[in-house]
């Protein structure tokens, strides 16, 4: 279908407000067509939009876009809403360098509302956006669209308190497929199952009032009595809601691959002008077999083949994975190890931790904050709790790190997963700031290994030698094979080529890109230089500060923002202590880093060998 004849011919809302009603079937076939022949090549979220189509189709129908503007909770979400609003000629660019966002961005079009890359935050821009409106005298609705796994987050509930009860038109759209990442989990998973299992009290309603509404004489009396007493109405018939204790006005569930039943639930919510929740069911990764079987593993994913479903990478050979595994290894001689995730399982490698020890994995959904606040307690209670995070979510729960886990120097290891640059998910997920926040916290130890030995060296100094709270940090993806057996045997940093006087200080995965520059000076700029790889970043060793004053220029690569960073705080370490020499920094200097693939943001950032070898040898020029 690489033709798309009905795709192709919608450029916004209105064009699809024109098509033939008969044609809706064919045009979601299409869009289904088009994500996964796109998401193949590039990458990116897929059973989430595959779960969405008909629910987008069915919004744009209803609503008046940018009128009535829409804010997507996860952006992740939000693919057909791109590909109905004008972008289709550059949909084959999403996530790639200089393409189309992975998520929505007011930049790219005016029918985005706002920028979600993090889960949660629907409601409450939905409703800082309906409140503007109703100061500023702009027309219009604001729709927040979030799934079951995005109202595990506490936030959620945080705007749920304080929009229900206002007098804004702002309607909440609960897209619930029972999936987050990882399959939903707790309290709020089972009450909507519960919901999801009795639809028929709307369904009875509307077949009630359009019975009376054609009954003659008694009819129409009877309906205005019965929506004039709908409180008593609806509770004899079905249970108030959670929602509706809220404030908002219930509608559902509906089936949220019906087209024509979301549209005239979506219209009437229109109307109202007040808050209104409406329940919608799909099924994610709906239409391609692969994805509908196992939706957890095709919600983010790298190439793949269409035909087999096969990806085009392994990720059982990553940092993730190797995490997981020899977590499992510690844990089956240490009843005192448990592992907790935000909805993460999957992508943190926790999968074999869970099957082992299914008692002592906590899957907490989508709520970090709770999640560092439920390790400190589990660690005062004499537990070893590892939290493994990425890198960009873990930014939700600082307060928590310092109040709850440093304050009181409670045992935590946290996981620090995808950090430094992650590439295609852009500005919204580069875990480039998690080395400059956890430095600042009094108590806390952060390692950044290379590569998958002094990982493991790394966890298990942080769970058997240390007695305070541990940051273990490692990027996105495998291990560079040209470091794979560069060990640091003391856990804290290792020197090559001591009888130097130009010193290159990095951490982490760049100690490859390290290498080959040293190797690029010294073949064709005649500079030798030392290499200081850092394993330890914090707190800095005043071992590694007296050899930094031994030499004559020092050079720091840091994959990392620079403001307040390791090298920021080794440079006001050293100037106390006297040093005068030359100190330059290379690190993200004030500036979000765009989408693009992995080695191309550490190309245009001037962390690659080749770029690093001419700062370098630049800066040693007499």
């Amino acid at each position: 279908m690489s033709e798309y004849p009905i795709l192709k011919t919608i450029r916004s809302p209105e064009d699809l407000k024109k098509l033939d009603p008969s044609l809706y079937g064919t045009l979601c076939d299409e869009i289904r067509c088009k994500l996964i022949e796109t998401v193949s090549c590039t990458g990116g979220h897929l059973s989430s939009n595959l779960g969405t189509v008909e629910l987008t189709v069915a919004l744009h129908l209803a609503f008046c876009s940018p009128i009535d503007q829409i804010v997507w909770d996860v952006g992740h979400q939000s693919y057909t809403h791109k590909l109905l609003t004008g972008r289709f000629d550059q949909f084959d660019t999403i996530r790639c360098q200089n393409g189309l966002s992975g998520f929505p961005r007011k930049s790219e079009s005016i029918h985005d509302a706002f920028l979600a890359g993090h889960s949660s935050t629907s409601i409450s821009a939905a409703y800082g956006i309906a409140k503007a409106k109703t100061f500023t005298g702009k027309d219009g609705v604001t729709v927040a669209v979030i799934g079951d796994g995005a109202l595990t987050g506490g936030m959620a509930y945080e705007a749920l308190n304080n929009a229900g009860r206002c007098k804004d038109p702002l309607v909440i759209i609960l897209n619930d497929n029972s999936m987050s990442i990882s399959k939903n989990v707790g309290a709020m998973a089972r009450y909507l199952a519960v919901i999801r299992s009795k639809p028929g009290y709307f369904r009875f309603k509307d077949h009630l009032e359009n019975l009376l509404s054609h009954t003659p004489i008694i009819g129409e009396p009877i309906k205005n009595w019965l929506i004039a007493s709908k409180v008593f109405f609806k509770k004899l018939l079905y249970p108030t809601t959670f929602f509706e204790d809220f404030g908002f006005m219930y509608m559902g569930p509906v089936d949220g691959h019906d087209i024509t039943s979301m549209r005239r639930v979506f219209e009437r919510a229109r109307e109202i002008k007040k808050p209104v929740f409406i329940h919608v069911l799909t099924k994610k990764g709906k239409g391609y077999e692969y994805a509908e079987k196992n939706p957890g593993a095709y919600h983010g994913v790298s190439t793949f083949n269409i035909e087999t479903g096969n990806p085009e990478t392994v990720e059982g050979d990553s940092f993730s994975a190797e995490f997981g595994n020899y977590l499992t290894r510690l844990a089956k001689t240490d009843a005192r190890i448990c592992a907790i995730t935000a909805a993460m399982k999957y992508g943190t490698g926790l999968q074999v931790f869970a099957a082992e020890f299914r008692s002592r994995l906590f899957d907490v959904g989508i709520a970090e904050q709770h999640a560092a606040t439920f390790a400190a307690g589990l660690a005062s209670g004499g537990m070893f709790p590892v939290f493994a995070v990425y890198s960009t979510f873990l930014q939700r729960s600082y307060d928590q790190l310092i109040h709850d886990i440093a304050i009181e120097k409670n045992k935590v290891l946290l996981a620090v997963d995808r950090a430094g640059i992650v590439g295609s998910d852009g500005e919204t997920h580069q875990g480039v700031f998690d080395a400059a926040f956890l430095s600042q916290i009094p108590g806390f130890t952060v390692y950044s290994p290379s590569n998958y030995a002094e990982l493991r060296l790394c966890m298990h100094k942080a769970l058997y030698e240390l007695s305070g709270p541990v940051a273990v940090r490692y990027p996105r993806g495998k291990e560079n094979p040209l470091i794979a057996s560069e060990i640091s045997q003391n856990v804290d940093y290792q020197l090559t080529d001591s009888n130097r006087n130009v010193l290159l200080v990095t951490y982490g995965r760049l100690f490859a890109e390290i290498l080959t520059a040293k190797q690029l000076l010294e073949e064709q700029h005649n500079i030798k230089i030392s290499i200081l790889k850092l394993v330890q970043i914090t707190p800095i060793l005043p071992g590694c500060l007296d050899m930094m004053m031994q030499y004559s220029a020092v050079y720091f690569v840091e994959e990392g923002i620079k403001a307040g960073g390791i090298a920021e705080q080794i440079a006001a370490l050293l100037l106390e202590k006297g040093y005068k020499e030359k100190f330059r920094i290379r690190a993200i200097d004030n500036t979000f880093i765009a989408q693009g693939k992995d080695t191309e943001c550490i190309r245009q950032c001037g962390f690659d060998g080749r770029s690093l070898a001419d700062w370098i040898a630049d800066g040693e020029k007499p």
